[in-house]
């Protein structure tokens, strides 16, 4: 008998969410940096996603220098980007199916820390959060994910995981015992429509 589903983890960017204009001003801040000699770190996308940054906050934590007008430009930019970003109707309706099956829903992502902002507008009241500038860890670490179960108070093989990215969100949770779920919107992954993806899971459990 297959193990019943307790609690479902859903990626956010991609999968629940869509930046409908991306403008990039994190991106934007690295390029003011190498404009400035600074050499581009291997670690630079993990410091942005893993650290309480706002924008003032890494240009200053990378050393490079903002001017008053740049920086107007590039909270401009980001706050253009937040306000595009909108739910995919097929994501609430499966956390609408989900929740009213007795399943637990939450997001777990990769994103720096004003975009948590638009995930508590849009996606309010999950049983979880594990938002990688919060947690401190970023997909595919085990850290994350564990976080995000432990909120649900669940352990890691009561849960599933799906998302956009085959490496963080099906290969990465499922190393760690979660059963993981690759979307491709085109028709290319494990499912194209989350909606359809929650119905049969809730029938899986039934079975």
């Amino acid at each position: 008998m297959t193990q019943r589903i307790r609690g479902v983890i859903f990626d956010a960017f991609g999968t629940l969410l869509q930046i409908q204009q991306p403008t990039h001003p994190f991106r934007q801040i690295l390029k003011l940096g190498i404009a400035q000699g600074r050499r581009p770190q291997a670690d630079d996308i993990r410091t942005l996603m893993s650290r309480h940054l706002d924008l003032k906050g890494a240009a200053k934590h990378f050393g490079i220098t903002l001017e008053a007008q740049q920086l107007q430009v590039l909270e401009q930019s980001l706050k253009a980007e937040l306000v595009s970003i909108k739910a995919y109707p097929d994501g609430l309706e499966a956390l609408q199916l989900l929740r009213e099956a007795g399943i637990k829903v939450s997001v777990c992502s990769n994103l720096a820390k004003p975009y948590g902002a638009a995930v508590d507008r849009l996606l309010p009241d999950l049983d979880a959060y594990g938002l990688s500038f919060e947690v401190g860890a970023m997909k595919p670490e085990k850290a994350i994910y564990q976080a995000t179960v432990d909120q649900m108070s669940l352990d890691l093989s009561d849960c599933a995981m799906i998302g956009d990215s085959q490496r963080c969100d099906r290969d990465g949770p499922a190393s760690f015992g979660i059963k993981g779920f690759y979307l491709g919107r085109e028709g290319q992954g494990d499912c194209s429509d989350l909606a359809t993806f929650a119905r049969h899971l809730i029938e899986q459990n039934r079975s």
